[in-house]
Order: C-alpha cells, then sequence, then structure tokens
C-alpha cells in the first residue's frame, strides 16, 4: 500500500470519527458541510475503506511520465530505488540500465524488470509502488458503475458529475442528491455535499464543484 493511499485511508478514519462529534453545519457557496448520526458515520467509513481497498486490488493504472515508483528486489535490499520516469517512459536500474515501464501496469512493469534480471539474479522478485503521481489523483467510489481512482488531467479542472461520468455514471441504486465529496482543506477535514440531481435536471451548475487532488467522492445507496 502505497503513501497516497494510506493518506486516504487515514483521512476517512479521522474525518469520518470528527463527523460523530458534532452537529453543526456550515454553508460554503451553496454546499453544505454537515455530520451525520453515529450509524450514518459507521455505514459510510466502512463503505469507503472497503471500497478504497477493492479499488487497490483492481487497479489497472498505467505508469507514466513524472510518476515516482519505488522498486524492491527481494533479499537484494541494495537495489532498493525510488526512481521517476523519464520523458519517454525510462528508469535506470541497478545491473540492467535502462528499462521501458512507462506505458504500463505496475504489474506488467514488474514483469517486465524481473525479465530483464533474471540474467543476473535467480527468481528475481520484483515489486512496485507508485509513491507520487505525475497527474493528481481522486477517488470515485460508492454507488457508481465502477468505482475507480482517476487523474485530473494536466492544466485542466475536473468536476464531480465530470468525474463520476468518466467512471459510467450511477448505480440505479444511487442516492443522487446526497453525493459527498471527503476533503481535506487549510489542514481541515470536510464534508461537501453535492445534489448532482439539481445540477442535471435543475440545471444548477453552480453545484459541480472543481475537485481537488486526494478529494475522495463518494456516492451512498438510495433509502428508497
Amino acid at each position: 500500500m502505497n503513501r497516497y493511499v494510506l493518506f486516504l485511508l487515514c483521512f476517512a478514519f479521522s474525518f469520518l470519527f470528527s463527523c460523530a462529534s458534532t452537529q453543526k453545519s456550515t454553508e460554503i457557496s451553496s454546499i453544505t458541510v454537515e455530520s451525520g448520526t453515529e450509524e450514518d458515520v459507521e455505514n459510510i467509513q466502512n463503505r469507503v475503506l472497503n471500497d478504497i481497498s477493492d479499488v487497490q486490488k483492481s487497479n489497472n493504472y498505467i505508469l507514466q511520465a513524472g510518476d515516482l515508483v519505488e522498486i524492491k528486489v527481494f533479499m537484494e535490499k541494495d537495489m532498493d530505488r525510488e526512481l521517476r520516469i523519464s520523458s519517454d517512459g525510462m528508469v535506470t536500474f541497478p545491473l540492467v540500465g535502462n528499462v521501458k515501464i512507462g506505458g504500463y501496469s505496475v504489474a506488467e512493469a514488474e514483469q517486465q524488470l524481473s525479465e530483464k534480471l533474471k540474467y543476473y539474479i535467480k527468481n528475481p522478485q520484483v515489486s512496485m509502488l507508485i509513491k507520487e503521481y505525475a497527474n493528481k489523483m481522486v477517488y470515485v467510489l460508492g454507488q457508481v458503475q465502477k468505482p475507480s481512482e482517476i487523474a485530473i488531467p494536466p492544466e485542466k479542472s475536473i468536476t464531480v458529475l465530470e468525474a463520476i461520468t468518466s467512471v459510467g455514471g450511477f448505480t440505479d441504486i444511487a442516492n443522487t442528491s446526497k453525493v459527498k465529496v471527503l476533503r481535506m482543506e487549510n489542514g481541515k477535514q470536510k464534508s461537501l455535499d453535492v445534489d448532482v440531481n439539481a445540477i442535471t435536471k435543475q440545471g444548477k451548475k453552480s453545484l459541480d464543484i472543481e475537485l481537488m487532488p486526494g478529494d475522495v467522492i463518494f456516492v451512498p445507496q438510495s433509502m428508497f
């Protein structure tokens, strides 16, 4: 589990437990920041943590130029490296020199490097973790067609509705009027309620907020 995911897990725990201690609500640019009941908090907490875990297990993220990766070879501690992928998708690793890993998934990149190392090490076992994404990432979880982590495009913003659309939209049982954005802002944990139903059916585009790196969009299940 990389540091980015560990941050999200810690954030989810600390945010959701802090919500249970207050019942105050504040209006921020037409978006309500509020807490829920202890039962609501526990349900959301469990679902967010489970969904992040599921996304990581099925992650098909393609490595790209600018990503920082940590590479380790089992029983070869002196070969541990943190490397930035170059503009042509390459990293330089001990024994094998330049290896192209850009354009591959993490599993594929591990295999690429293992194939190179097997001429120098018997049965090399390579592990790779993404320590830093070149593009800033957000999570889209809950009642969407394909819960995923997605990149905020370079030099472009992405909104809540655009992010949800990019993962296939809502499921049939999604509560589209109670979408939550979990965010760290100025060192404080916040939950922003976004009424996507009002955005799409009432034309209230001002409610479709721009996402920030590290945001977690959570779509709850409808109670009806």
